[in-house]
């Protein structure tokens, strides 16, 4: 915990995101810097709407062992969301997304 996903098609620095992120999550809602895990998926084909355009996207999920309140899911969400644009190569039509949600009480670790 924290688990962090990242779907993208946009220019991504992966590497450099996730250095940046974890300190922020770590700030944000307290949790440990070696607890925080990211993965993330290159997205190959994305639709957006009627198709008619090429959309690239980038969200990020944060799932957090139960406790934090509303306030502070927001506060990382708004962190994230401002954080992003430094780490992508081109910010032009990018869709941006974040959302923080609690991990199931079925989570368990080794």
């Amino acid at each position: 915990m924290p688990q962090i996903t990242v779907d993208y098609s946009a220019p991504l620095d992966r590497r450099g995101f996730a250095r940046a992120l974890h300190p922020l999550v770590v700030k944000t809602v307290d949790a440990s810097l070696d607890a925080c895990k990211t993965r993330f998926r290159e997205v190959e084909e994305l639709v957006v709407g009627d198709g008619a355009a090429d959309e690239v996207i980038v969200h990020v999920e944060i799932a957090l062992l139960p406790g934090r309140t509303e306030e502070a899911k927001a506060r990382l969400a708004e962190a994230v969301l401002d954080l992003l644009p430094a780490h992508l190569k081109a910010t032009d039509g990018v869709r941006l997304s974040v959302e923080i949600r609690d991990l199931d009480v079925s989570y368990r670790k080794r």
